[in-house]
């Protein structure tokens, strides 16, 4: 039976994937995400089903648009397995659950968030709304219904995470600002952190914060090192945020109690 909706909950995040393309796409340019169909970007053809599904179609149509033979972008096939990969995960990490479904609503708004903020350095208020709408009805079923990613936390806690780890970026964006005269930080890396604290509570929010930073500060200092990038080029954090909300979901826990039981 696991296996059977772990395949099923793969094939999900496949097709789930496919609308993520859409949104990761059309949102920067402030297009509709419902109309009008898919099409080529380059000849404009309206795509027919068969041209849309995940995966196999770019196998098929050996990563070439059909109608005018134009290359297909490879994060078309690679959002969709990570989309499918990504629901697996959390069903082996928290099983056919309550926890399942709020971790993979949270991860799916992120991971469009990770794609948009990569290519076009922004994370869209809608995709902050959008997380935070979810959260809010997890926070009211909270009352009915026990949720382990919180592990008896407060029923504040949630609260409480988007206070502390919004609230402290947003302190490091303004001191960022008086004191370098530049943004140290954007505004989306701090409201991006309103739903996942939200989703997280405090003790999770503060780990997936933490495990941002140290992430994003290895990459930086190894885009440095090998001078791909130089002490003031632009390096978008909210892959980071996405990643390390991920770890905290899966290893959160594990790492809190480890740290607690050796202070």
């Amino acid at each position: 039976m696991d296996i059977f909706i772990a395949v099923m909950l793969f094939i999900t995040g496949l097709v789930m994937g496919s609308f993520f393309n859409v949104v990761i796409f059309r949102v920067p340019e402030g297009k509709s995400i419902v109309k009008p169909r898919s099409s080529c970007g380059n000849c404009g053809t309206a795509l027919q089903p068969i041209d849309l599904v995940p995966v196999f179609s770019f196998i098929f149509l050996k990563g070439k648009c059909r109608y005018c033979k134009t290359p297909i972008s490879w994060q078309y096939p690679l959002v969709e397995l990570l989309t499918g990969l990504l629901y697996v995960t959390l069903f082996l990490k928290y099983g056919l659950s309550v926890e399942l479904f709020s971790a993979g609503f949270l991860m799916s708004v992120l991971l469009i968030t990770f794609f948009i903020d990569l290519k076009h350095q922004i994370i869209p208020n809608g995709l902050v709304l959008t997380g935070l709408i979810g959260g809010a009805v997890l926070f009211i079923l909270r009352f009915w219904v026990s949720d382990a990613i919180l592990d008896g936390a407060a029923w504040y806690s949630p609260i409480l995470g988007m206070a502390v780890t919004a609230g402290f970026l947003f302190l490091i964006a303004i001191l960022g600002k008086l004191i370098y005269k530049t943004d140290a930080m954007g505004m989306g890396d701090v409201k991006i952190f309103l739903p996942i604290g939200l989703f997280l509570g405090m003790k999770l929010g503060i780990m997936a914060m933490i495990f941002s930073v140290f992430i994003g500060g290895l990459a930086g200092l190894f885009l440095i090192l090998t001078k791909l990038k130089d002490r003031k080029s632009q390096i978008p954090f909210g892959p980071f945020i996405v990643v390390g909300t991920f770890l905290a979901l899966l290893f959160g826990q594990d790492v809190l109690m480890w740290y607690l039981g050796n202070l």
